[in-house]
């Protein structure tokens, strides 16, 4: 495997140690990414711990609200809400679901550029505010129509949470300490869904206070919470590490040394305009990220979506079935912060991705080979497996491909095309399980193991491509690795320069 950061030295064809960091004619540090913090007079653990506390839960509990009114569609249709709006009628509640993908897809992109152009404090906390109206909105919405118009909304500003905080996070950390922060952070969803069904467990017992029913105030309430903290957020959520007030001006300068040290002078920042976009559009290595990505949306959104319904079907009532839907959740955290401590010890993505794959796999297959009540705890425990292997896959996948574009333009537009494009899987997941396919679902269940064997194939071919571009490098065989340092600091090539090494 190869770790970030490497170089290349005057010799092409000796390759260099695992580990060094030789740029042009001198070698610089001992490992990537590494920067005396003696010479800006920083103490380098002090410093990521106080990173950490500012940057890392405040992204965390954005994501994990946003996550929480997106799906806790799911939870309200256990109190009636299907029936209440005349959702029961043929794929009506589908199409409720999957319009919230349509400006969701649409917008990443867009969204990352603003953001880019913005302070994330600014953007980041405008949108969480309005995607928690739209939420208390939904509680009051009175029939079809009503709550398509409000869910379209919904997806419409969520639209550049994911990619922004993760896009926020490349921002902040090199490469080798990124993947536990990423996890932690893209676990915020098994937090939301853990969360999401105690929750909804309590507002159980709301039903009919002030004449709405429990699906009403689960919607009300929750989407007060995300308003309210939307408005704290505008305080709270951090900017660019060259914006941060909050730093000294030797941590500033350290954190900058230390991302350019871990990338080169790939680092470097260029203008992004429709011509960039483009040609980063265009790469392959960007299109296979985003199949990585799509592979997986379609389990995990199938899983979050539906597993309320698939549990309720083992014969529990609707606010046991809430309680039992939390320890699948509770267990994919847990298995997805292991998975990336040991990425993050190991430098190493591509086995982290395969082994969760194949433990999602596992679940998928069980739920689709056995059926009836004589099997409930068989089926539950497959649950576990698809959350698990699922929800610790996917932040791995996201951090391995967020963590090897080099410069902000790359980062903002790769990191939305993948998210973007990934996320019509959610189309695919919306209108997977049918209600007349219950409880089998089948074409559900074969959607899933479709689109998961389709990830593993796509992270396969993005690893074997970056492990022989590497090589490429190591030898000298880069097509710009005859021009001269100064010839290729004046071309913003991101991790398309020579020196730049893919992390596998």
């Amino acid at each position: 495997m190869h770790n970030s950061g490497d170089m290349i030295t005057e010799k092409p064809s000796q390759e260099l140690p695992r580990g060094s960091l030789e740029y042009g004619h001198d070698q610089v540090e001992e490992y990537p990414g590494h920067v005396d913090p003696s010479k800006y007079g920083v103490n380098e653990r002090r410093l990521l711990t106080k990173i950490d506390l500012r940057v890392v839960p405040v992204l965390c509990i954005l994501y994990l609200l946003a996550f929480l009114d997106r799906v806790n569609i799911s939870n309200a249709a256990l109190y009636g809400l299907k029936e209440d709006l005349g959702l029961v009628q043929g794929t009506r509640y589908n199409t409720v679901l999957v319009i919230f993908f349509v400006p969701y897809i649409l917008a990443e992109i867009p969204s990352n550029i603003i953001l880019k152009k913005f302070k994330p404090h600014m953007w980041l906390s405008t949108c969480m505010f309005l995607f928690g109206l739209m939420t208390i909105i939904m509680g009051f919405t009175q029939n079809y129509g009503g709550i398509l118009a409000v869910r379209f909304f919904l997806g419409l500003f969520e639209a550049g949470m994911f990619p922004g905080c993760f896009y926020l996070l490349a921002c902040w950390y090199k490469r080798s300490e990124a993947q536990k922060r990423y996890s932690f952070f893209f676990s915020s969803t098994t937090l939301a869904g853990a969360f999401g069904g105690l929750l909804a467990a309590a507002i159980g017992n709301m039903d009919g206070v002030r004449g709405y029913r429990a699906w009403r105030w689960v919607f009300i309430l929750e989407g007060l919470l995300t308003a309210c903290v939307g408005i704290l957020f505008w305080f709270c959520i951090p900017d660019f590490p060259e914006d941060a007030k909050w730093l000294t001006e030797d941590e500033r300068a350290f954190i900058k040394a230390k991302l350019e040290a871990d990338t080169g002078e790939s680092h470097r920042h260029g203008k992004t305009t429709p011509k960039t976009v483009f040609k980063i559009l265009s790469d392959w290595k960007i299109i296979i990220g985003g199949v990585m990505y799509l592979g997986l949306i379609v389990p995990a959104y199938g899983y979050a979506y539906f597993s309320p319904q698939i549990v309720k079907n083992l014969g529990y009532s609707p606010i046991t079935t809430q309680l039992r839907s939390v320890p699948p959740w509770a267990c994919a955290f847990g298995l997805a912060m292991v998975t990336a401590t040991f990425s993050d010890l190991l430098r190493h993505r591509y086995l982290f991705t395969i082994i969760p794959i194949c433990i999602s796999l596992a679940g998928f297959i069980t739920l689709f080979k056995i059926h009836g009540k004589v099997n409930i705890n068989t089926q539950y425990a497959a649950l576990f497996l698809c959350a698990m292997g699922t929800y610790s896959a996917m932040p791995i996948i996201v951090c391995w491909f967020a963590c090897n574009l080099g410069s902000h333009a790359r980062r903002a537009v790769g990191t939305g095309w993948q998210v973007g494009f990934g996320n019509i899987g959610g189309i695919v997941a919306t209108f997977a399980f049918l209600a007349n396919q219950a409880p089998a679902y089948p074409t559900g269940y074969k959607l899933c193991i479709s689109f998961i064997c389709l990830s593993a194939a796509a992270c396969t071919v993005y690893f074997v491509g970056i492990t022989i571009e590497n090589k490429r490098r190591d030898q000298g065989k880069h097509k710009l690795s005859h021009l001269s340092k100064e010839e290729l600091s004046a071309m913003e090539l991101g991790d398309e320069h020579p020196v730049f090494r893919y992390m596998t």
